[in-house]
């Protein structure tokens, strides 16, 4: 599998698992029948959980950027090198931003993590459309 592909795979599985430490503090804090349920005035979830689900949402819109590029750029036939550093910065990237959001690191590296992902797909869609 190519880097880029690799990456953009790990990107999504990622992804996909956010939700589930939120979703045990939703049971822990409401219990697990309002946790489960649909209740009128629930308890608010701890902190952590409020910071990472809105992590969760930012990583799902970026996602479908990521996606878009890395896929293009496979397409093309544009791999290896620069598609596939940039795609591996994004991942990890990313994975520092949700701990960083979760565990409220101060703001700096929550939006240093962002900048430095958001640079990566700069960098991909950079070498689609210049080569």
């Amino acid at each position: 599998m190519k880097p880029e592909l690799f990456y953009l795979v790990c990107t999504a599985v990622f992804t996909g698992l956010m939700w589930i430490p939120y979703i045990i503090d939703r049971s822990i804090v409401r219990g697990a029948k309002d946790g489960l349920g649909y209740p009128e005035n629930p308890k608010p979830q701890s902190p952590w959980a409020q910071r990472l689900m809105k992590a969760h949402a930012n990583a799902v819109e970026n996602l479908v950027l990521f996606a878009t590029l890395v896929l293009t750029a496979n397409a093309l036939g544009m791999s290896g090198g620069t598609i596939a550093t940039a795609s591996m910065v994004y991942f990890w990237a990313r994975v520092a931003h949700a701990v960083i959001y979760a565990f409220a690191v101060p703001f700096a590296a929550r939006t240093l993590s962002f900048t430095v992902a958001w640079v990566a797909l700069g960098v991909i869609a950079w070498k689609i459309l210049v080569g």
